[in-house]
């Protein structure tokens, strides 16, 4: 625990400007973002008496180890540093909120050519038109099967559209009405495009004047005793009526707008997100988030709005923001959406009418959204807590092991020898921490020197990174691998900081290291810390066969009770170290079966590659090729015809392909062999 009188700046040091400031701790790890209005009285604050802070303040900076800042112009550009810092170093102090789920979205792939219809997930694209969030995505299948009827876009997808393309026979929708079949030429290119226009602007809210259309035309078509096509047009009505019934309306005057509601104890907050679009309820979602700062309700809103409005530009920022508190000042956070947007955005709490009871449906769900994430986290975080407690029993460790990383190796009978890497932090994965090894030290089948290799290349990268930032620099007198005391003097700047403060590959060691395997394998693990001289991060193995831990230099293993949360937990370590190894070996085995003299050939793209192969039939053949017979391949000059041929003369034969059902060569005037079929994707 560091004392902030260590670190803290001299008087005058610090600017009375408006900027960006970085918390760091002994790793050099940015572990607080932070704006002011004024750097010089915003700073002076953490620097006061200790006990006339917030809890979760004192924590963070007895954490840090220095504090750094940038001065910008206005607070609108502090607002916009802050939250691209918070999103690329993700400090552990800052409020950040996370999504219990991925929302999906109804997408409108208007950068095609003919346009599709889909759920997506994830980050938006440039391009394609969204609607939502939705809480589920049969919600959107549904709302999209009645609209097919009035509006037949194209859903399906590229390998179906270009399918049916190909035979001249559309699926199924094509055939009963619920698309228009541009695979098959029934609509034009234009026309289907314009549909799907149309499409974008009913679910955008624009209703009200499509429905009125189609009641003229079913009324003129009644009118010249046209009936079928007046019941037609009634369907239609019909289930556009439905999907619009599916939203109901919540504000009559046709609204824009995003309404957010905070339900907040001492621990934590939920944030529920109501999206109004033409007065109609058209997604929503939440997020819930740990105080781990001192915030208040507009701070915990500011917060969210930069969540949702961070990386979004025009439309999808809404005209109106509805919220329960302002943040302090409200002009930058007005401002900054405004810039968003591109026009006027208002920002304000709603006072009276309909958006206030709406409001507070918000703020009820919110309520539900906190309670219901207390029922499932309490016994959630009380069984990680019992689990990593059972291991620091079991294991004899001083503290319990908050990261855990676990390292597997995956191999088929010695080819493609992989390592894997897990993390597990708190009793949780944490996937963006995951590692991948290939084994360079030596060719073959050996798991034990596999892991002796993993194991030294990654606590030699952890010590190199601490050289790096200077936390450790070798000094008669000190063991190796102990860091040095924390410079006296923060290190400041009023301009573009360096690159130190990311997450890093290895710069962060763990307190516990468990390896897929018994003795042997812990023996070697071991082994390859003693030679770095790291002695403080403890190693066991789990043995497949009866689950037993194994502890080095022990003869017999620590067997723990099958019912045991420890056990659990580290079960659940090491099978995910060995999906991950096994995925890994997969990837580089299914890359090697696929791959082709050709590959290597300088200048030698897809295109021409699958020509060359489509016109001989065969690598083979393409091998006994005379340069003048492949210069007569449409798009390969004479230079590149050299070039293939002298790749080919140096490359080893391909072994024939065999019918894995008779046992029987295949020869070149049958089906393709090996190499073209490796080239199509399939293993020989």
């Amino acid at each position: 625990m560091a004392d902030p009188s260590s670190y803290r700046p001299k008087p005058g040091q610090i600017p009375d400007s408006p900027g960006v400031y970085k918390f760091r701790d002994e790793h050099g790890r940015v572990i607080y973002v932070g704006k002011a209005k004024s750097l010089r009285q915003r700073l002076a604050n953490y620097f006061q008496d200790l006990a006339g802070l917030h809890p979760r303040t004192r924590t963070m900076v007895t954490t840090a180890a220095s504090v750094e800042w940038t001065v910008v112009s206005t607070e609108v550009e502090a607002l916009q540093l802050e939250y691209s810092w918070i999103k690329e170093f993700d400090p552990r102090f800052n409020v950040k909120y996370r999504d219990d789920k991925s929302y999906p979205y109804l997408a409108v792939t208007l950068n095609e050519d003919f346009p599709r219809a889909q759920v997506m997930r994830g980050a938006k694209k440039k391009g394609v038109r969204y609607f939502g969030p939705y809480a589920h995505a049969w919600a959107i299948r549904e709302t999209v099967d009645l609209m097919l009827r009035v509006f037949p876009v194209r859903t399906c997808s590229a390998g179906v559209f270009k399918r049916s393309a190909q035979i001249g026979r559309p699926c199924l929708l094509g055939y009963i009405g619920k698309c228009s079949a541009p695979c098959v030429g029934r609509i034009s290119e234009a026309d289907h495009r314009e549909l799907a226009e149309e499409f974008c602007d009913f679910m955008a809210g624009r209703t009200g004047a499509y429905i009125r259309r189609l009641e003229r035309q079913m009324q003129d078509a009644a009118e010249e005793m046209e009936y079928e096509r007046a019941a037609r047009l009634r369907d239609d009505i019909g289930a556009l009526k439905r999907a619009m019934e599916k939203s109901a309306v919540v504000l009559a005057d046709a609204t824009d707008a995003d309404l957010i509601a905070v339900a907040e104890d001492e621990l934590e907050a939920a944030v529920q997100i109501f999206h109004v679009r033409g007065g109609r309820v058209r997604g929503q979602r939440g997020w819930v988030t740990d105080k781990v700062e001192a915030v208040t309700t507009g701070d915990l809103v500011e917060h969210a709005l930069q969540q949702l409005y961070g990386d979004e530009q025009g439309d999808a920022v809404p005209k109106e923001v509805l919220v329960p508190a302002l943040p302090d000042p409200v002009e930058p956070v007005a401002q900054w959406l405004t810039q968003r947007r591109g026009s006027q955005v208002s920002l304000r709490i709603p006072q009276r009418g309909d958006k206030k009871d709406l409001m507070a449906t918000v703020g009820r769900n919110a309520q539900q959204a906190l309670a219901l994430h207390k029922t499932k986290r309490a016994s959630d975080l009380t069984t990680r807590s019992r689990a990593l407690e059972e291991i620091a029993e079991a294991l004899g460790l001083d503290s319990v092991p908050l990261r855990i990383e676990c390292f597997d190796i995956s191999h088929l009978q010695g080819e493609d020898v992989v390592a894997s890497m897990v993390v597990f932090e708190d009793g949780l994965a944490r996937k963006s921490e995951y590692r991948r090894f290939q084994i360079k030290g030596f060719a073959g089948q050996d798991d034990v020197r596999s892991m002796h290799e993993v194991i030294g290349r990654r606590f030699r990268r952890y010590l190199q990174e601490k050289q790096k930032s200077g936390e450790w620099t070798e000094e008669p007198g000190r063991p190796y691998g102990e860091a040095p005391e924390a410079p006296e003097t923060p290190e400041v700047t009023d301009g573009p900081l360096d690159d130190d403060g990311r997450p890093k590959r290895f710069a962060y060691p763990p307190q516990l290291v468990v390896v897929d395997g018994g003795a042997p394998q812990v023996a070697a693990a071991r082994r390859a810390m003693d030679e770095l001289g790291i002695d403080d991060v403890a190693v066991c193995g789990l043995a497949k066969r009866l689950e037993e831990v194994w502890l080095p230099g022990e003869d017999d293993p620590v067997v723990l009770p099958r019912s045991s949360e420890g056990l659990y937990l580290l079960q659940r370590v090491r099978d995910e170290a060995h999906r991950f190894a096994i995925t890994y070996q997969r990837s580089k085995r299914t890359k090697r079966l696929k791959a082709s003299p050709l590959d290597a050939v300088p200048g030698l793209g897809d295109t021409r590659r699958h020509a060359l192969l489509k016109h001989f039939g065969s690598l083979k053949k393409l091998r006994a090729a005379t340069i003048d017979e492949i210069c007569a391949v449409p798009g390969v000059g004479r230079k590149t015809a050299e070039t293939v041929a002298a790749a080919l003369a140096g490359a080893a034969p391909t072994a024939p392909a065999v019918n894995t059902a008779t046992g029987e060569i295949i020869e070149d005037d049958g089906a393709p062999p090996a190499a073209l079929s490796a080239e199509r994707g399939q293993e020989p």
